[in-house]
């Protein structure tokens, strides 16, 4: 291997996330936290006129620094990312696949505002605001949004029934007290559209109270509408637990077939624990429960090991 290629392998290595042991690795991953971090609080307070006046030249300052080392991450992220061994074929195919893949989207987008501005000349509000995108970097490395991505993908069928369910209970309540109230409140309810505000408000229980029915059958009708909008709350919250739930589940399984194996000669070496550990990290396993899979492989080990061969390990006849 070249010097070149030990270098982009290196590069690759240390900007992935969460490297166990790797210094420079989490000592990158903690700097371009912080610097996203500091990015969203310099955009709330640059909506102040006040503040955003007063330092104005340091704001512009900090923005043209971030946008350079987003830059320079962007870039190397690019360069190394033909070492990526989750895919295979070509150094430009895995370069591609990284440039679609929606961690590069959400990198672009980052610096995006800044360029579009500069080239441009133009400094919108919306593309200001556009720079709080740079918060979603930190998915990259949060388990736990990982986790809420995995669970859309594997319930997204469900998710977008309940959402549907949602959406025709929208039309049909605002149609219902667009018919009932329109008469009598044309300001608040004189079209479907603008009834659609109070059916929203009202399903998903806010209940904000600035628009309300006055007549007897529109309370009637608000009323059975918003115990409807208990039950139209809780599907697609029941189906994110329900997802958690199998997420979880599986995460615990793969980690007691790995204990399980690590365990076959009786011992978990030094080498296979720190395996064990990075991988119950990267899963978003608890560190006792993972403790608690090593005792139960142990303990499960204990049991079946007279039982079976010790060669061979199929079951010894009675």
């Amino acid at each position: 291997m070249s010097k070149l290629a030990r270098l982009r392998k290196r590069t690759f290595e240390v900007l992935e996330a969460g490297r166990r042991g790797d210094s420079l690795s989490l000592f990158v991953d903690g700097l371009v936290m912080a610097l996203v971090l500091a990015n969203v609080v310099v955009v709330v307070l640059e909506s102040v006129d006040e503040v955003a006046e007063t330092y104005e030249e340091l704001f512009l300052g900090f923005e043209r620094a971030s946008v350079a080392a987003f830059t320079a991450e962007l870039a190397l992220r690019f360069w190394a990312s033909a070492e990526n061994p989750r895919h295979a074929g070509s150094a430009a195919w895995r370069r591609f696949r990284y440039v679609c893949s929606p961690m590069a989207m959400i990198d672009v987008i980052a610096i995006a505002p800044f360029y579009l501005s500069t080239f441009f000349g133009v400094d919108l509000r919306v593309l200001r605001l556009l720079r709080l995108a740079r918060i979603v970097k930190l998915t990259r490395y949060s388990v736990a949004l990982h986790r809420i991505v995995e669970v859309y993908r594997l319930q997204r069928n469900a998710l977008l029934a309940a959402f549907f369910l949602m959406a025709v209970a929208v039309v049909l309540s605002a149609s219902a007290l667009y018919v009932v109230e329109g008469p009598v409140q044309p300001d608040r309810f004189g079209s479907i559209p603008d009834a659609m505000w109070w059916a929203v408000i009202t399903l998903t229980t806010v209940g904000y109270g600035d628009v309300s029915p006055i007549t007897p059958l529109g309370k009637l009708l608000a009323a059975t509408i918003s115990i409807v909008g208990i039950g139209m709350v809780a599907l697609p919250t029941s189906v994110f637990a329900s997802g958690f739930a199998h997420v979880m589940h599986r995460s615990e399984h793969l980690l007691e077939e790995e204990a399980r194996e690590a365990l076959t000669d009786g011992v978990m070496t030094e080498e296979e624990a720190s395996a064990y550990e990075a991988h119950a990290r990267a899963l978003g396993v608890d560190p006792r429960v993972a403790q608690e899979i090593v005792t139960d492989a142990q303990r499960w080990r204990e049991r079946h090991v007279h039982d079976a061969c010790p060669h061979c390990g199929k079951a010894l006849a009675d």
